[in-house]
């Protein structure tokens, strides 16, 4: 049952807190309309619920183990505008956490907790300090005002060594995103033309994602024709399509917020030039070689120094420049960087490899001058021997490019 993975989870994470020692985890707010309700990433991998307003709260005293959760209270005068509230019970059955309690407890439990705590660990996002406080913030402005003795840091510091390895369920959801990532990669290469404006190919995307049942994007889409796709993170979308363009696509479905994140290229005309063609061809023959050095043990610095060395060599070849050490004029991002909830997921840029991490690998040339831009980019699965690409079925090969339209 998925609500034993959670109890999991929050197990591992109890294990890492020493005697007097609590997290506290904020459930995301509910988004002025239009949006629709994306929940925080820590407090659903703890819980499974996708309730906005919630703590959840896990405590260490002594060497007992308590997990909390707050919930907002139902009003029924509410419910014929807003629906039903989750109930105790139900949030109980669905995360596997027993002690649940209204929002409105929140304060005097939390409190009485802070009381007899040494070290909070809140999950919160760094911000520059001309920004307004945010509530897991505001919690900690607050509670030291009142308990000058606890120590606060950074949950984030603990959860990510948990959420680096990913277990089967939150493989299979990813699975899942890349797929419904495919289907729309394969109908844009289908319907693109020249003319086109490159949001008509981003609503390829999204009317793919909610056909699927799927209610996100894990970031914002990358549709990019000609010379756009040499903006690393061009997101206008509103251009439109020239008849011998090279179009780069970088998106990304999620399935409970797990997150694609594939990016490809590929000519509208259905043919690429020779120039296209080449340059082309360096990337994936340099994103080839890149993937077969995945394994466990491996660090991203190596394939970030290999695929800097193997971009100048193709540079070269290409007459872009006479000295390797120029590289950087027509590519500039990393090769790599861990996937998950997040996009650019927990794991540090400096990691080295272990058996379910899952992490892109996205080799890339930009060239400006002459309107062209290519990345490749696959997500890779981690396993024990080697690697497995879970976006294999998405075409990227020259020839099966050219013959899908």
């Amino acid at each position: 049952m998925i609500e034993k993975t959670f109890f999991q989870r929050r197990q591992k994470l109890a294990d890492l807190l020493n005697a007097n020692e609590m997290v506290v985890i904020f459930a995301a707010s509910m988004p002025n309309y239009p949006r629709k309700f994306l929940q925080d990433n820590n407090f659903l991998y703890f819980t499974g619920l996708e309730i906005p307003e919630a703590v959840f709260v896990l405590k260490k005293v002594k060497n007992k183990i308590i997990s909390e959760l707050f919930i907002e209270r139902g009003i029924p005068e509410r419910e014929v505008w807003d629906g039903k509230k989750m109930t105790k019970e139900e949030a109980a059955e669905l995360s596997g956490i027993e002690k649940v309690f209204f929002l409105d407890e929140f304060s005097d439990k939390i409190s009485a907790g802070l009381s007899e705590t040494e070290t909070c660990f809140v999950s919160f996002n760094y911000s520059t300090i001309d920004k307004p406080l945010d509530k897991q913030q505001e919690f900690m402005r607050k509670s030291r005002n009142v308990f000058p003795q606890v120590r606060f840091a950074n949950a984030v510091k603990l959860i990510r060594n948990l959420r680096v390895i990913k277990d089967e369920w939150e493989i299979n959801q990813m699975k899942k995103a890349i797929e419904v990532t495919g289907m729309a990669i394969l109908e844009i290469y289908q319907k693109a033309k020249p003319g086109m404006k490159e949001y008509e190919l981003e609503a390829i995307l999204q009317y793919h994602i909610l056909k699927n049942g799927l209610k996100h994007q894990g970031f914002l889409p990358i549709i990019a024709a000609g010379k756009n796709a040499t903006t690393l993170h061009y997101i206008r979308n509103d251009s439109e399509i020239g008849k011998n363009d090279l179009v780069l696509l970088d998106v990304g479905a999620a399935c409970n917020n797990y997150s694609a994140d594939i990016s490809r290229t590929f000519p509208v005309a259905g043919k690429f030039t020779d120039r296209q063609k080449a340059v082309y061809r360096e990337v994936l023959n340099i994103q080839k070689e890149i993937i077969e050095m995945v394994k466990p043990r491996v660090g991203l610095v190596e394939l970030n120094k290999k695929t800097n060395e193997l971009i100048a060599e193709a540079l070269i070849r290409l007459k872009l420049i006479s000295d390797k050490k120029d590289f950087r004029k027509y590519y500039m991002h990393s090769v790599s960087h861990h996937l998950g909830m997040d996009t650019h997921d927990v794991g540090a840029r400096d990691s080295v490899l272990e058996a379910g991490n899952v992490i892109t690998v996205e080799p890339g040339i930009y060239i400006p001058e002459e309107g062209i831009g290519v990345r490749i980019e696959d997500d890779i699965l981690v396993t024990e021997n080697g690697y497995e690409i879970l976006s294999a079925d998405i075409p990227k090969e020259i020839e099966d490019l050219e013959n899908l339209k």
